[in-house]
């Protein structure tokens, strides 16, 4: 089911210096056009700005960024509350299922950010294909979002770190936390993309890991020769009853799966934020995409199989975790498993890798976020400051407001304090799923905008399977599931004022937001005449024709590079 990667016919004369935009200097930008000086006028501010980040992330970076930005302490901890609430079945169908939904997501925005490689992309496709109103809304739904995760992820860090001991201060694991963050966001994203590349490497050699341990536990090589198989699929049993008895109950033990499996499976938004600065992007994203699906969904799919193998649903001490917020792994189904079998050593193991997976998910949260924020000032919505970078191409006032969010993780020097950063991070739940469906209908709009120009989408340097109905299948799933995302509050006895607030809040906030832009600057929804298909195009398509990659420097990189390229 892999999509069609159309191969670009480019020729190869001498690239520019430090693999910038393809147009580096000025003689280059008036070869095609654009005066350096004036850069790019904005068609509705009259701003001059300029995409001016540099394409420096190669093809390994952008093969494992998604997986770093994705694959969480989620994963490996919290995944374990979906085994809780409905059983090792229900988790396995949910995440499966949902991975289809990933797939429609990932073939939509690979088709549009293949054709278009720019900074934050979907950000900007929903202003330039459907609505400028709608690009507003997107944006700023997407850049608190991210930036809201940040402090969690740092406090994230500190609790795990606690699995071994308490006598660090917390304020200084937050401060020392922030400041690595900032080093690595601000040096250069060439520096960003190798810390993403190694932790993410971690991360995969540990999924694959836990799946060989539980695939040797499950067939007795374990301390107690235990050789439980698929016992906890039977007792006591493959679908756990949430809420009523009955049938109705374990459907609702499944919704409470597919729910956690919405709000966690990811990937394709990440890898696209970093389009405006990769290296040859027409040959390396394609392949990146396919890549990030197939990979996310084996660790997925697969954890939530192995997971439901390892200790079921009833569990005592998994169930007694989550309530005590047991610190780091203690929490993991996996560190329950291992305790149980009599296995010390690996859950400090584990503990490790889940540190640096909540470190890698924070640095990539400041990273798309910073972009995010940066794609708004280069369309005008954002102010203009956002969008001044440094000479190696960093965004440093997006990057530095990123981080003062970061800064709200101090609130859990305070119990109560600490509450309040939770109900931040509550309120952006929906945030996600409603930037999946923005990226659905931008796509069906570009799909149309190409059939209404006379643009054959065979000459797409990507062409996505099973379009457009994959897109109206990803759109009607992810709306569907932001409004289901809070449905247990409605149920008898349920009502609580506050869950109601945090599942629904963005709900509100997304079209206040697209209204009131619209109401303002009195825009319109683009026919598919009228969409612009060719901005920024011009600036690509002579990169992709002067683009020769770089000597490689060693031998191991050439490893790495055969490897992840």
């Amino acid at each position: 089911m892999s999509p069609t990667a159309l191969p670009s016919s480019n020729n190869s004369p001498p690239s520019y210096p430090d693999n910038e935009k393809a147009l580096g200097s000025s003689a280059d930008k008036k070869a095609v056009g654009i005066d350096s000086p004036a850069g790019r006028r904005d068609s509705l501010t009259g701003s001059t700005q300029y995409d001016s980040t540099h394409r420096q992330l190669k093809s390994r970076h952008i093969q494992l960024i998604g997986i770093g930005g994705t694959i969480g302490t989620v994963l490996y901890v919290q995944i374990g509350q979906g085994l809780l609430a409905g059983g090792p079945g229900s988790l396995f169908i949910a995440f499966s299922f949902w991975c289809t939904v990933v797939l429609a997501v990932t073939l939509c925005i690979a088709e549009m950010v293949t054709y278009l490689p720019i900074s934050s992309p979907f950000v900007r496709f929903a202003g330039r294909f459907v609505d400028d109103a709608l690009g507003f809304a997107a944006g700023w739904n997407f850049f608190i979002f991210e930036a809201m995760l940040v402090p969690f992820e740092v406090t994230a860090c500190n609790i795990i770190i606690q699995f071994w001991t308490k006598s660090i201060p917390t304020a200084a694991m937050i401060v020392i936390i922030i400041c690595l963050y900032a080093i690595i966001n601000v040096v250069g994203v060439r520096y960003y993309g190798e810390t993403e590349f190694w932790a993410s490497i971690g991360k995969i050699i540990l999924i694959v890991g836990l799946i060989c341990f539980t695939f040797v536990a499950m067939l007795g090589g374990n301390p107690q020769h235990d050789r439980f198989g698929f016992r906890y699929w039977y007792t006591p049993g493959s679908f756990k009853e949430y809420y009523k008895t009955g049938g109705l109950g374990k459907f609702l033990g499944f919704m409470q799966c597919l729910i956690q499996a919405a709000f966690t499976i990811a990937g394709p938004d990440y890898v696209s934020m970093a389009a405006g600065e990769t290296a040859n992007p027409r040959k390396v994203l394609p392949r990146a995409f396919n890549a990030v699906f197939y990979r996310l969904t084996a660790f997925f799919i697969l954890g939530s199989l192995c997971v439901g193998i390892l200790v079921p649903y009833d569990d005592d001490k998994l169930s007694r975790a989550y309530k005590e917020g047991e610190p780091g792994a203690a929490a993991s189904p996996y560190v329950v498993a291992m305790r149980r079998l009599g296995i010390s050593g690996l859950p400090d193991v584990v503990n490790a890798a889940v540190l640096t997976a909540a470190f890698s998910a924070g640095n990539s949260y400041v990273y798309c976020a910073s972009r995010s924020l940066y794609g708004l000032a280069l369309e005008g919505k954002a102010p203009r400051i956002f969008s001044k970078c440094t000479k190696s191409g960093v965004p440093i006032y997006c990057v530095a407001a990123v981080l003062c969010f970061a800064l709200l993780a101090f609130l859990q020097l305070s119990s109560e304090a600490a509450v309040v950063l939770k109900w931040f991070v509550s309120l952006v739940t929906a945030s996600q799923l409603l930037n999946f469906a923005t990226i659905c209908l931008s796509y069906l709009c570009f799909y149309k905008a190409l059939q209404a120009q006379g643009i054959s989408r065979q000459s797409l340097p990507y062409r996505a399977w099973f379009m457009p109905y994959a897109a109206y299948y990803g759109m009607a799933w992810t709306l569907v599931m932001a409004f289901v995302g809070g449905y247990t509050v409605f149920l008898p006895g349920n009502w609580d004022v506050p869950n109601f607030l945090f599942s629904y809040t963005m709900i509100a906030v997304f079209p206040a937001l697209y209204i009131g832009y619209k109401i303002v600057k009195k825009t319109k929804i683009n026919t598919p005449e009228q969409v612009d298909l060719h901005k920024d195009l011009e600036e690509i398509d002579e990169h992709e024709r002067t683009y020769v990659a770089p000597p490689v420097e060693s031998r191991f990189e050439r490893i790495l590079d055969t490897l992840f390229g």
